[in-house]
């Protein structure tokens, strides 16, 4: 059952990145979020992450998005490798959740340019 849950977040997280949906993608923030873009990572709460990803996705608007590798750690830590192609090029996206308060949620979310 929890695993079940789990992959239906790693699931919501992909539609919302494929949709380039801030909104939809905020639901699954942690309190917060590590977002980085080329190397240069910052923290943001979840409502500030939401911002920031409502304005690379105006920038960038996905034409698709697929992850190409997940996987768990001993911790349960759950992580995924993508690539998101949209208006500017693709992108290589590392993704990981924590569990928080039982439930995973998107801890970090890093952009590289291919």
């Amino acid at each position: 059952m929890a695993a079940h849950a789990q992959s239906d977040i790693m699931g919501a997280v992909r539609s919302a990145l494929r949709n380039g949906s801030s909104r939809e993608l905020s639901q699954y923030f942690a309190p917060t979020v590590e977002i980085g873009f080329e190397g240069d990572k910052q923290n943001y709460n979840s409502t500030q992450a939401e911002l920031v990803m409502k304005d690379f996705f105006a920038k960038n608007p996905p034409s698709s998005f697929e992850f190409i590798h997940q996987g768990q750690s001993g911790e349960g830590i759950q992580y995924a490798i993508g690539r998101y192609t949209g208006r500017s090029g693709s992108y290589r996206v590392f993704v990981k959740l924590k569990p928080t308060r039982g439930a995973p949620l998107l801890d970090t979310l890093e952009l590289t340019k291919e």
